[in-house]
């Protein structure tokens, strides 16, 4: 299946030590792969229909430290939908006058919910329609932007609707949180002072976050596989739905 990375922090943030490792993964996974990050309002999303692996795309990400608050990443493998760069995750739409970034590790069987005009897939994949179905439902939902308790709740009430269908791992943000739900597997890391060393499970690197960050800074990694060796990362159980705000679990459904 798919693999997926999402970061949340308090403050601005790179990614290259976690998406080098993260990358080395399309070697199994090599249908495509993508990344996004919020800035302010503003979204940078790349996307390639070659693995990560082999992908100048994917080189640039690892050279350029672009700081964000929250980053979504997927490598593809796929189950549905052909391998062309419209079918590369993370998918980008607009409610209520923000972008939301969202991306799907798992297989969606039979579902073809009835969409509206507002929000239709590009390409052919279970992951995009999802997608689209949960923000058509959101928006039916609440007439303008909600808090993430209120959010939280609403997509507790939504998620298992697709979740009957198969496998539904994912991560969804709108640039204020990053939503992660897990259906087979996800694991996530809270790093925070006192920070120490770091050792990637898929590459020879090592970081010591001590060297990089101040007392107060504190970030969420999420990944469907820990990517370091030597750090606690807590694995998520069947069903659970966690909204991650400022490097913290804010709250939860499931």
């Amino acid at each position: 299946m798919c693999q997926l990375l999402g970061m949340n922090g308090n403050t601005p943030t790179d990614i290259v030590f976690s998406f080098s490792g993260f990358a080395q993964r399309s070697r199994e996974h090599a249908d495509g792969f993508g990344i996004a990050f919020f800035e302010g309002r503003g979204v940078r999303l790349f996307v390639d229909h070659l693995a990560a692996a082999d992908s100048p795309v994917a080189e640039l990400i690892k050279r350029y430290p672009i700081q964000s608050r929250n980053t979504i990443a997927h490598i593809r493998k796929a189950t549905q939908g052909r391998v062309v760069l419209e079918n590369c995750h993370p998918f980008v739409r607009e409610l209520w006058g923000r972008y939301w970034v969202f991306a799907h590790n798992g297989n969606l069987v039979d579902f073809a919910p009835k969409l509206h005009a507002a929000f239709r897939p590009v390409g052919d994949t279970d992951s995009e329609r999802a997608f689209c179905w949960l923000m058509q439902e959101l928006a039916k939902s609440h007439a303008s932007m909600p808090s993430v308790a209120e959010l939280t709740h609403t997509l507790g009430e939504l998620v298992p609707q697709v979740a009957t269908h198969g496998t539904f791992n994912f991560m969804l943000s709108q640039g204020d949180a990053l939503w992660a739900h897990c259906t087979t597997k996800l694991q996530y890391l809270i790093r925070q002072h006192p920070f120490g060393r770091a050792r990637l499970q898929d590459e020879d690197i090592e970081v010591d976050f001590a060297d990089l960050t101040q007392a107060g800074d504190r970030v969420v990694v999420v990944a469907t596989e820990p990517l370091t060796t030597d750090e606690p990362w807590v694995p998520m159980h069947k069903g659970q739905l966690l909204a991650f705000v400022d490097g913290s679990v804010a709250c939860q459904a499931g």
